[in-house]
């Protein structure tokens, strides 16, 4: 989605087209695969054989036969055609259903899939008249009793625009922005289906997000209401390219952008995030830190970029609605975008193509990024809930550090681990094992020098995300 002004867009497009100029035509490649032999940031720990088995499915192929179906629907802008078979929105919705439906279908009817539409009440001058909207929506149940509440969301948006947000008739292939993301998702439903996880996965399409986010908020309200246990979402957009406007080629990096404080804290929470230097430390934050330990490795080839912010600047995307219903969530973006390749009409201009076309994107690219999805919704579904009511004593003037929590219920449950940082440094870079406990007083360690947190482990290994301590 793009809140800039037409005018605003165009002074953009028009200074990054003079600084590509100015760099040349040549890509500059910056991004390295990681080496061979690395393993995960998981305290060590390679990834599992059955997690490698699974991200060798991942078919660049089959990602490049959803990006080239979706492209050939000419546009899929949400005011588009509902009931045409061949071009419009409802022609790329009833082929996504029935994709999904096929990727459901090894699943012994664990994954169900469904249409999740509503009409949108007109909102000028984005959404001109009331028009049904309609997400796609699959959901592979979780295994495990004590956990198959706890629910993962990964989506990408099918709908399209070209320069105008109101323009239904000139075509939008959309190819990068965002049948990328969408193709990701179809292809992770696809290979995740045939396996079994302890915490439910949702895997979707949304539609709206042009116009203003409509089929995520919509999502994420009807979560809301229902009290639905949301532990994570991450939304795929704009994952198409690894060559940027400027220039430069990384193809083995991927953005994730995380915020820090929630637009309208408690004032509780804002209190003890002043006073215990917690602006870092959200639940988005923590979830995409998680994603770095377990995603960057020989099995993915990817090194995921974390970004301190909710987006990038003068834009959205569909995590947003999850992030203001207290959701943690996170955005998956390629490191260096091309605008002369988002929101345009096709066309050529002083002999540069503009338009959102699938020969921009990078296939293989699109599929190391669908694995380091793949790889962190597996492991995050596979490993118990972060620990909750977690606090830290703050009182006192003492040398040792107490950390408290509430004991998780998952049968499988081994034990939890302290993770400790400096106040300075972005990751965290020390783990104590503390054993089946609820307590634990760290001896002759300043609070005052560190950031700590809890996280669960489970007899195979798997570790939750870490839980940050508020104020005891």
């Amino acid at each position: 989605m793009d809140h800039q002004s037409a005018q605003d867009q165009g002074l953009t497009r028009r200074r990054a087209l003079a600084g590509a100029a100015a760099l040349g035509t040549t890509p500059f490649v910056i991004g390295t695969a990681p080496a061979a032999s690395a393993s995960s940031g998981r305290d060590g720990r390679e990834p599992t054989a059955d997690l490698r088995r699974m991200l060798r499915e991942i078919s660049a192929a089959n990602i490049r036969r959803t990006i080239l179906k979706l492209v050939s629907f000419g546009t899929r802008n949400t005011l588009s055609a509902q009931d045409d078979s061949t071009r419009g929105i409802g022609a790329a919705r009833d082929w996504l259903f029935e994709e999904f439906k096929k990727a459901a279908a090894p699943s012994g009817g664990r994954m169900t899939v469904e249409l999740q539409t509503f009409v949108q009440p007109a909102q000028p001058p984005r959404y001109p008249q009331p028009t049904p909207v309609t997400n796609v929506v699959a959901t592979l149940r979780g295994a495990q009793t004590e956990s198959a509440g706890r629910t993962y969301v990964v989506s990408g948006h099918y709908d399209s625009m070209p320069t105008r947000v109101t323009d239904f008739l000139s075509d939008a292939p959309g190819a990068n922005d965002d049948a990328s993301g969408v193709a990701a998702v179809l292809e992770m439903a696809r290979v995740m289906a045939t396996r079994t996880f302890d915490a439910t996965i949702v895997f979707m399409a949304v539609a709206g997000e042009e116009q203003g986010l409509w089929g995520s908020t919509y999502f994420a309200e009807q979560a809301r209401q229902q009290n639905l246990n949301i532990a994570g979402m991450f939304t795929n957009d704009i994952i198409g390219s690894s060559i940027g406007q400027n220039g430069i080629r990384d193809p083995y990096t991927v953005r994730i952008f995380a915020e820090g404080l929630a637009e309208t804290p408690s004032a509780a929470e804002a209190d003890w995030r002043r006073f215990g230097g917690g602006e870092t430390e959200s639940a988005a934050r923590q979830l995409a830190r998680f994603v770095k330990e377990v995603a960057e490795n020989d099995a993915t080839r990817m090194q995921v970029k974390m970004i301190y912010r909710r987006d990038r600047f003068g834009r959205g995307g569909d995590h947003m609605p999850f992030l203001e219903r207290g959701y943690a969530a996170a955005r998956f973006t390629e490191t260096n975008e091309d605008w002369r390749h988002q929101h345009q009409d096709v066309r050529v201009e002083d002999g540069v193509q503009f338009g959102d076309l699938p020969e921009y994107c990078d296939f293989d690219y699109i599929a190391r990024v669908a694995r380091v999805n793949a790889i962190s919704l597996a492991s995050l579904a596979l490993a118990p809930a972060a620990p909750a009511g977690a606090v830290l004593d703050s009182g006192g003037f003492d040398t040792d550090t107490t950390l408290t929590w509430i004991a998780n219920t998952e049968p499988d449950l081994a034990g939890y681990e302290v993770v400790m940082r400096a106040t300075t440094e972005p990751e965290w870079t020390k783990t104590i094992e503390v054993g089946d406990v609820t307590t634990v007083t760290l001896k002759n360690l300043f609070k005052d020098n560190h950031f700590f947190g809890v996280r669960a482990v489970d007899k195979s290994g798997n570790r939750s995300p870490v839980s940050f301590p508020g104020r005891a």
